[in-house]
């Protein structure tokens, strides 16, 4: 075999080496979020209102259980008068499915300010803590909204039947496979900032796609290193022989 094939055998190892690891870091992750258009129909004491809010539901991994945090990003509903500061509650349920089933209750602070008269009322950060009964692939879906406020209660039920905002591959106590990252389920609601529950440690790792992506990267560097090792021995063992 001449140099020059061999050069071009040896660059063809390198590119399948390189082809392996890109394909490791491709690959899809654990944990895959949404933001979904809910079209929210609300019974409000002065009639019905409908407003369309894109929802995100985010998940933070806490021992055997993930605190859930969801977010509108635009308001619902409205108010004929002025809500003062601290005047209004939100809470909701997020909706368990895939694997598990059930759901999560998530709640959060009153409004730290007030809200004009007739102006869409944008709801805080709710979150709450669910623990996996069962292992798999689990979605979290957008439910009822409950907002209280001035003696008065209004309910908002998705009329559109949302996709999920989020799923992750959970593990059960005591069950077997991958927790990994990211939102059936007993809920625990919890009103403190964007994250709520009782935490059962330090640092709370972030559940998403970055935990996946980081793991991924390292296989797919292992992979590339092996190529480059394998290709360097080729090379050394054929000058050898030439020699």
């Amino acid at each position: 075999m001449s140099y020059r094939t061999y050069q071009k055998r040896t660059a063809a190892l390198a590119f399948a080496a390189a082809l392996a690891g890109s394909a490791v870091l491709t690959a899809a992750p654990a944990a895959r979020a949404n933001v979904v258009d809910v079209n929210y129909q609300c019974k409000t004491p002065i009639g019905d209102k409908s407003a369309v809010s894109p929802i995100d539901i985010k998940g933070v991994k806490s021992g055997g259980s993930y605190k859930l945090t969801m977010s509108w990003q635009k308001g619902v509903s409205s108010s004929p008068v002025e809500l003062g500061k601290g005047a209004m509650s939100p809470s909701a349920v997020i909706k368990v499915g895939g694997a598990d089933s059930g759901a999560v209750a998530v709640s959060g602070p009153a409004n730290a300010a007030a809200i004009p008269a007739n102006t869409p009322i944008k709801i805080s950060d709710l979150s709450g803590t669910y623990t996996p009964k069962k292992s798999g692939k689990v979605t979290f879906t957008a439910g009822v909204l409950t907002i209280k406020a001035l003696g008065t209660t209004t309910t908002c039920t998705p009329s559109n039947n949302p996709g999920p905002s989020l799923t992750l591959d959970v593990t059960a106590a005591g069950g077997s496979g991958s927790s990994t990252s990211g939102s059936s389920a007993s809920g625990s609601s919890g009103s403190s900032g964007s994250q709520s529950g009782t935490d059962s440690g330090g640092s709370l790792p972030q559940t998403g796609p970055e935990d996946s992506v980081i793991a991924l990267g390292t296989l797919g560097g292992t992979v590339l290193l092996a190529g480059a090792a394998g290709v360097l021995w080729l090379t050394r063992r054929h000058q050898a022989v030439r020699r």
